[in-house]
């Protein structure tokens, strides 16, 4: 199962705020206050997509956060290899040759296809993408075997 760290989907959510406010600069509190998110978490984010060049940290009583770049040209991949390094599916997804079943191993290649195909996948949705959907949450659909059991209950 893919599953992101809360780091990770934090940043989403600032960099989503962020490219929702355009130009105007955000502060890390705002965001935080916003999400219900620690302040000092947030923070620590932030500073870790600036030092990416995702964002741009502008000091003073106007200052705040800021998109490093167009929203259209980053993408959902980006921000969270910023935030997590890279994406791994399997002990043997890094460089690291530790795993014991290394050179047996019948799996690592499709396994790493696949990571490379998530990792595609997740750079074709931009954050200009996640910015432009709605704020309301979609609905919730149930399935026609949730129902049957209800009305069979």
């Amino acid at each position: 199962m893919l599953r992101l760290s809360k780091k990770a989907d934090y940043a989403l959510i600032a960099m989503k705020h962020l490219a929702q406010k355009g130009e105007r600069s955000t502060s890390a509190r705002e965001i935080a206050e916003q999400y219900g998110i620690p302040i000092e978490l947030m923070a620590k984010v932030l500073q870790r997509l600036v030092r990416i060049g995702l964002l741009i940290s502008t000091q003073g009583t106007r200052g705040g956060y800021t998109l490093g770049r167009v929203a259209s040209s980053i993408s959902v991949a980006d921000v969270i290899q910023a935030i997590d390094g890279p994406l791994t599916v399997t002990a043997c997804s890094t460089e690291k040759n530790t795993c014991e079943q290394y050179t047996r191993c019948s799996i690592r290649d499709p396994l790493w296809q696949i990571r490379e195909r998530i990792v595609a996948a997740l750079g074709t949705v931009s954050l200009a993408e996640m910015a432009a959907d709605s704020l309301e949450p979609p609905p919730v659909v149930s399935s026609p075997v949730a129902v049957m059991r209800r009305a069979s209950v």
